[in-house]
Parts: structure tokens; C-alpha cells; sequence
């Protein structure tokens, strides 16, 4: 591939690579530095075209699973720069030139996973273009200002005028996308608001069936975080809320300087447990009166896990918790992000008894949210632009 470097992660050779009923497939993900959300959404994508082509800016195979690894994944040249694999949100300005050189020549589909630059590639004349959108690029649209304040003074003066420059080719780009799946309702309104295109809600595969509820007898009596301790996420509003009402809350996650951080904060009854292997983290989704989620995020797989877990939500109402969580059935929202609003919710809930609710309801839920759905909802969507 022109001005791309094969990164050597196994897979067939370039001349019989992706074929998929006769068809080879091309999936553009933005970077492959991690196993996060974006990347079990890749990981379907490619149980369902097993022999398509990767292309993403930069790639560690170190921290990648066996299922993207056994596909043949091609870095732009982003991936070339020094210190990528670690610094690759610093060339955010070089990644849209990075992607149109981009040669997909012979390829009959492309799916792009964006959430970073990836839908921006020029796709063969007469191949297909589904675009699988976590969320437009929040630090140019939505939470622009946010990062923008937090950024460094160097960084702070640079980006109105990255940040302008990217918007146009972002707006430009999405029109060159046949269509777009969108993870939540939430990010199809953005979707719709920002690059004035309409898209199809398609909601991202979750292990539902790694989960499952527990006896009555073995239910604890704490409430739950759990996630990484990002600033968006706001843990910190979580444990004041606890911190006042003095009830048991159980803190999961990292990075360790943010649990230092928060530990400072925090009230006699609240337990930071850290990062902890799997079977602990579904053993207290299991056993918690609710899972604890003052965040907005663009879908949220950990709300569908604790219910898949059998156990209710306690969220802020904003965001694609509105897609997963039924209030007053499956958990609780509160409306204001704060934490008086927070105190009051868990208030409600415990006065409603909905720590007591049929487990079944929540499971049965979380069902709606499975691998096969998210197959099915793509298979749509590429039908509904003739691929």
C-alpha cells in the first residue's frame, strides 16, 4: 500500500487478503494502542469479514488480542513518526493526510470505526463506505472548550487554529461516507448536528453472557464505581456523594495517582479496590445494591454489564445511558450533574426499594445489547447502501 507500512501482524497475503463472498473488505480503525470499547466493536467486525485488511495510524501489537492480531493491519504514516505508539494524539493535524494517501485500490467494502480520524480515506470508486461511528472527535465539537482549558499553554494557543482547520476536513470527509451507523442515539444527534448527515443506530456488542446474577444471600450492601477514573467520568462527584450520605461505596479502576487523588476525598466508608482481575470485577457487579454512573458517555458498556449482572443503575440521565437504562425499572436517573442531585437519587432509590428488583428484569434487559444485535443492526446498515 502507498505511503502505508505493513506492520507484519500475520494474515494472508495483500493479493488474497479479505475476501468475504468474493469481496475484500478494508476496516479503518483510528489506532490500535489498547483493547478499549472501540476495539471489541473491531473485534466483531472482524469475526464477521474474517479475512478483511486493517488500516489504522498506529498499532502495538503487544496490546492487542489474538483476534485483531491474526488480520493483516497496515499503519498510515503516522505509525513511522517518533515515539507514535505513545504520542500519536500529538500528529492529530498530520492524520487526514495520513488517511487519503490511503491506497484501498481492489477493495469492495470499507468500514471505517471512527471516533479519532478514520472515515477520512478515499474509497474506490465503486466500493461501499459504512462508517461505525463511536462519536465524532469530541475535542473538536462538543467538549472542544473542555479540552481546550485543560491543554497546556503551547497546546491552548495552537488549537483554534488546528482545531478549525480539522473541522472543515472532518464536515468534508463525512460527506465522502456512503453511511453511518451510529453506537447510541446520542452520538446520531451529534452526528446529525455536526456533519448534518443522518445515521442508523446500531449499539456495540456487549459480553452479556460473561455475566450473571447471584443468590439473594450473597448480595452485599454497597454501591458501585467502576471504569477507568477519567475527569469526564466524574468519580470525584461520586465519592463526596458518599462521603455525606456515609454509606459503604466501593471504588474500581485506575490510573493509581487519580485513586491517591479521590483517597484524599474520601469518607471512612469508601473502599478503593484499584484495577482487579475479571472474576473479582463481575463479583462485585454481582453482589452491589447499584452500580454508580454520574458520567455522560456516548453509549457506556459497564451500565449494560452490572445489568447483565442482574443489578440496577443509579445514573445521571444524559448521554447512551437513555438507550440502556429504563428509569424506574432497570435503575434511576438524576437530571442536574451534581452531587446534591446525586445524594437525592440514591435517596429515591432506597426509599423505592429498587435494590430489591426481580434481577430477571435487568438481565433480560442487558439482552438487547448482545453481539448477535450488533451483527445484525451492521448487516442492515450495509444493505441500506447496497454493499
Amino acid at each position: 500500500m502507498r505511503d502505508a507500512t505493513s506492520v507484519g501482524l500475520g494474515g494472508p497475503d495483500v493479493g488474497r487478503a479479505g475476501l468475504m463472498q468474493g469481496r475484500r473488505v478494508a476496516i479503518i480503525h483510528y489506532w490500535l494502542v489498547g483493547m478499549r470499547g472501540g476495539e471489541k466493536v473491531l473485534e466483531s467486525l472482524c469475526r464477521m469479514f474474517p479475512d478483511a485488511d486493517i488500516f489504522t495510524h498506529v498499532a502495538d501489537p503487544s496490546k492487542l488480542s489474538a483476534t485483531l492480531t491474526r488480520h493483516r493491519i497496515t499503519e498510515t504514516r503516522i505509525g513511522r513518526l517518533p515515539f507514535a505508539k505513545r504520542m500519536y494524539q500529538q500528529y492529530l493535524p498530520l492524520m487526514p493526510r495520513a488517511l487519503e494517501e490511503l491506497d484501498l485500490t481492489g477493495y469492495d467494502l470499507v468500514i471505517s470505526s471512527e471516533a479519532g480520524p478514520a472515515k477520512g480515506i478515499i474509497p474506490p470508486p465503486d466500493a461501499p463506505h459504512l462508517c461505525y461511528c463511536h462519536s465524532p472527535m469530541r475535542y473538536l465539537w462538543d467538549q472542544y472548550h473542555v479540552y481546550r482549558n485543560g491543554a497546556g499553554r503551547l497546546t491552548k494557543l495552537a488549537m483554534p487554529i488546528l482545531a478549525h482547520q480539522l473541522r472543515q476536513w472532518d464536515v468534508t470527509s463525512a460527506a465522502r461516507v456512503d453511511g453511518f451507523a451510529a453506537n447510541s442515539q446520542h452520538v446520531a444527534n451529534r452526528i446529525s448536528k455536526y456533519w448534518r448527515r443522518e445515521a442508523t443506530v446500531v449499539h456495540p456488542p456487549v459480553a452479556v453472557e460473561d455475566f450473571a446474577p447471584v443468590a439473594q444471600a450473597e448480595l452485599g450492601d454497597f454501591y458501585l464505581w467502576a471504569g477507568e477514573l477519567a475527569p469526564y467520568k466524574r468519580a470525584d462527584l461520586a465519592v463526596e456523594a458518599f462521603r455525606r450520605l456515609d454509606l459503604p461505596f466501593v471504588v474500581i479502576g485506575g490510573p493509581d495517582k487519580t485513586v491517591a487523588r479521590l483517597k484524599a476525598k474520601a469518607g471512612p466508608k469508601t473502599r478503593f479496590m484499584g484495577k482487579v482481575p475479571f472474576a473479582e470485577l463481575k463479583s462485585a457487579m454481582a453482589r452491589c445494591k447499584a452500580l454508580i454512573f454520574p458520567g455522560e458517555e456516548d453509549f457506556g458498556i459497564v451500565p449494560v454489564e452490572v445489568m447483565a449482572s442482574g443489578r440496577p443503575v443509579i445514573a445521571y440521565g444524559r448521554g447512551g445511558i437513555l438507550d440502556t437504562v429504563v428509569d424506574g425499572e432497570t435503575g434511576l436517573f438524576f437530571r442536574d450533574q451534581t452531587v446534591d442531585a446525586l445524594i437525592d437519587a440514591v435517596q429515591r432509590f432506597e426509599q423505592a426499594g429498587l435494590h430489591k428488583a426481580d434481577p430477571a428484569v435487568m438481565v433480560a434487559r442487558s439482552r438487547l445489547f448482545t453481539e448477535a444485535a450488533f451483527r445484525d443492526g451492521i448487516m442492515g446498515s450495509l444493505k441500506a447502501i447496497g454493499a
